[in-house]
Formats: C-alpha cells, structure tokens, sequence
C-alpha cells in the first residue's frame, strides 16, 4: 500500500513539473532553444537600430513610383535623434528635396494637368501648421536675403500650377519632415533652445522658388513662428552647391560621358522604343518630338496627384475619346521600367560614380569642416559659435551624386521631399580624452528618409565589420571627405581630381 502511495506521488509531481516548465516556455521565461541563446548571447556590437535582413521584393515601376511620390496622408516614421544612452547630439546637418512640383515639360497636345497652386487649409492635403504657416510668410519681409532670393515668392500663388511651381502637396510634404525632425532634435534632444542665436542656424537654397518654399515649409515645421529677425537665407548659385569651388572640368567630361551612356542604353531599348512610337501615334506626334518633351515629368504629376492620363487634345470635351486616344498606365510602367533598369547599370557601369564624387565633394567638404569645428569647440564649451543645424534646400541632381558618392547608390532616386542627414553626437568623456583634445569620442551618424545607412556608407563599412562601437568615428567621415572618396578617380585631393587628363 504505502509502494502504491508514493508511485501515485510521483506521478503527481511529475505531472505539475511538466506543466510548469510548458508554461515557462509559454511567457518566455525560459529559452525554448538553448544552443540558439548561448549562440546569440556572445560579445555584439549592438547597432542604434534593428537591421532586418529580408529578401528584396521583385522589382515593380508601379510600386516604386507610388513610393517616389511620397503621399503626405500615409504615417512618418523614422531613426532620427536615436542614439545609445548617455550620447549628446552636436549638430544636425540636413539636406532635402522639393516637394511635389508640377512639371517642368509638357507633352505635346494634350492639355496641362489642372492642379491649383493656391494653398488653402480646407483643401487636402493639408497640415495642422498649414493656416499658421501661410500666415507666417507674409512676414517674411522681416528676414534676410541673399542676393535676389528676397524678390521670390514665399509661396505657391497661382490658381492654375505654373511649371515647376511647387504644389499644396509639395508643402504639406516639407511641414511633416520639418515637424517630424522637431520631435526627433528639438522636442527629445534640446538641439536648438527657445533663444537661439541666428550663428546657430544655417538655411540655403538655389535661386528657385520651389526650393525657397520647400526650405521655408520646412523650417516653419522644424521652428514653427520661428523669428524672422534671426533668419539670414543664403542663396546657392549652382544646383550642386559647390559654391566657390565649381571649376571642375573632369567633373564635367564623367558627366558627359554617363550621359551618352545613358543615350545608348535608352535606344538599345526596343520596348522602349515601341513604347515611344505608340505614344506618338497616340497623341498624333513625332516620336523624336515627344521623346524630347520628356513625357515621364508630366505623367508622374498626373500619377501622383491621382488624375487620368492626357489624351490628345484633338478630343472634344463632349465626345470619348476613340479606343486608344489616350496615354496608359502601360505605357507609362515600360518608361518607369527603363528608368529603373538605367539606375542598375549606371551603377555598373561607374561613370556615374566618377561624376558624383567630384560633383558632391564641394557641399561634403563644407559640411565636414562644419561637424569638425563644433566638434572641437564642444570640447572647449564653444558650442554655441557654429551653426548646430544646417539646412539645404536642394533638387534630386544635387541629392543623387551626393548619395552615390557616399556609397549610397542602392537607396534609390530622391523621392519628393526626400531627406538626407548628418548627425554630430558625442560619447562621455574619459580623462584621456578630454586631455589630449582629439576627436576619439565624436561620431557620426548618416540617415535617408529616416533610415540609418551609416554602416553602408563607403566610410564606415570596414567599421561595421571590426568594430563593436554602435556608431561611426568622425574621423572615417574627415578622411573620407578629405582625401579617401578620390580614390574612385585615382586622386588625393579634389584639385588633382578636377584637373587631371579623363581619358
């Protein structure tokens, strides 16, 4: 009986032994693998963001272009402003794209997308900022201009949409990246305090209006009421912002070159020719005619905003158009199909490359000296005498080279209001360190539309793989800048690489 007793007992235990541990796995109290979390257990560097490594989807023009668009409704999210504990942020450097645009070329008889470029509240999209800032603007006269910017319009003003004129859109689209970037530096890190000193606020632009209210709408987001007294608006002469130092004839030929590059992979298309032939038809002129009106600028405004396709003007408002009288989403796929299939052998190719370091290095050049020289007045308490947030307001050919010289090539074509910044932030201090006054614990982060690209950068992947700090030198980013990014022109400096033979 009592052998019976204690067999029953066992049996008991064992039963609520074995619950227990299931329930254990159940809330992850336990590892359920073992050898997985010993594995993953070992010494890591731990990155400022997940990286989650996924299979690239397939490509689809459709699915791109709807990203190239950039909807203002859909919800921003992004890595600014993240960094380990106890790291102190320096300095923000941010370039942007305009926003949405209507179009620089028309197509030849159809009639012009109808979008009104007079902002109104009450209209969609819009933005909770979007009253104050119209409203704002009219103050501008308070500010400071260089050279003729002060004579352009501080926001879009015409019922009907001039070429090129940036849209509602294109402004709602710059509120939320400045808004965004607010709570990012200004909300979470105190980049910039309520009194700020106009030396601590850089803004630039080229001589366009587009670019002017991008920048404007922007800032207005990032500083909303901001002080127009303390604005200074610098205006940059080229599109590359290389201010005194465009004379660069090599940079010129490599241009050249990609863009007979560029003309024989478009003509060795036949499905893009076809495709040309048919619009053509379509609209009842020349295809040389239309291929030179650059068809796709118009129909990504009509992609974008929603509207149909242009069908040939010849069409009465009263009757339909007959069976093929109109431009499709088709043929519309095939151009933004070549232009995808053009950004993959561009990268091949190189020349592209060679272009853009030498088209980038005057902006990146200006922007290291700044990060280094606040870098060094942090740690003689000076950080008050640079500008801590810098903002250029630029166009996709300045971002495009700037990407590619970074190394930066697979994140794609700048989308409207796309973003690219740079993030100065500072370690704690060891007492070697602050004795021998180097820059051992500043670094840098790099992020593109919210995204943390640092480590792909061509400075500071050998880091990521050696390294177990989270975040990259400032150092890799001077030396880059400085002498290492000339190598693709094998070059040491931006003088020899401008200047020598191009074969």
């Amino acid at each position: 009986m009592l052998a019976r007793s204690r067999f029953i007992l066992v049996l008991v235990v064992g039963a609520l032994l074995a619950v227990l541990s299931f329930s254990l796995q159940y809330l992850h109290l336990i590892p359920t693998n073992p050898v997985a979390e010993q594995r993953s257990a070992g010494k890591s560097r731990k990155r400022v963001n997940p990286v989650l490594h996924t299979d690239p989807p397939a490509p689809d023009p459709i699915r791109d272009t709807h990203q190239y668009c950039n909807y203002p409704n859909l919800t921003e999210h992004g890595w600014e402003g993240h960094c380990p504990p106890d790291y102190k942020l320096l300095s923000v450097q941010v370039m942007i794209r305009h926003g949405d645009r209507f179009p620089l070329y028309s197509i030849p008889k159809t009639k012009k997308p109808t979008i009104d470029c007079i902002l109104s509240e009450k209209r969609k999209p819009s933005h909770p900022l979007l009253a104050s800032f119209i409203s704002h603007m009219a103050l501008g006269g308070r500010g400071h201009w260089d050279a003729s910017l002060g004579s352009l319009p501080r926001l879009p003003s015409h019922s009907t949409c001039e070429m090129g004129e940036l849209t509602q859109t294109g402004v709602v689209q710059q509120l939320k990246n400045g808004d965004h970037l607010r709570q990012a530096y200004i909300s979470r890190h105190n980049l910039l305090a309520a009194d700020w000193l106009p030396r601590q606020l850089w803004v630039e632009t080229t001589g366009k209006s587009r670019t002017l209210q991008s920048g404007l709408a922007f800032l207005f987001g990032f500083l909303p009421h901001f002080d127009w007294s303390r604005l200074t608006v610098r205006q940059q002469w080229s599109t590359l912002f290389c201010g005194q130092s465009c004379d660069c004839p090599a940079r010129n030929r490599y241009l050249d070159q990609e863009q007979r590059r560029q003309y024989r992979q478009r003509i060795a298309d036949a499905e893009l020719e076809r495709t040309y032939v048919t619009m053509a038809k379509t609209l009842g002129v020349a295809t040389k005619t239309l291929r030179a009106a650059n068809p796709v600028d118009a129909l990504l405004c009509h992609f974008c905003h929603g509207l149909p396709f242009p069908c040939s003007s010849t069409q009465t408002s009263s009757n339909a158009p007959d069976e093929g009288a109109c431009l499709t989403l088709e043929h519309f796929a095939v151009i933004r199909r070549q232009q995808k299939d053009d950004e993959l052998e561009r990268r091949e190719a190189g020349l592209y490359r060679r272009y853009a370091v030498l088209a980038a290095h005057p902006y990146l050049n200006r922007s290291a000296a700044r990060l280094e020289r606040i870098a060094r007045g942090s740690q003689m308490r000076k950080s008050k005498e640079d500008a801590v947030f810098a903002l250029a307001s630029a166009h996709d050919v300045t971002m495009a080279p700037l990407l590619s010289a970074l190394g930066l090539e697979g994140a794609g074509f700048p989308k409207f209001a796309a973003r690219l910044v740079f993030e100065l932030w500072s370690s704690p201090e060891t007492k070697e360190r602050r004795s021998d006054r180097k820059l051992d614990n500043m670094f840098i982060r790099v992020l593109y539309n919210g995204e943390d690209l640092t480590f792909d950068t061509a400075f500071c992947r050998e880091h990521n793989r050696r390294s177990t700090q989270p975040l990259c030198p400032l150092g890799n980013f001077l030396s880059f800048v400085r002498k290492d990014m000339f190598s693709v022109v094998n070059a040491t400096s931006y003088q020899q690489a401008c200047h020598q033979t191009v074969l």
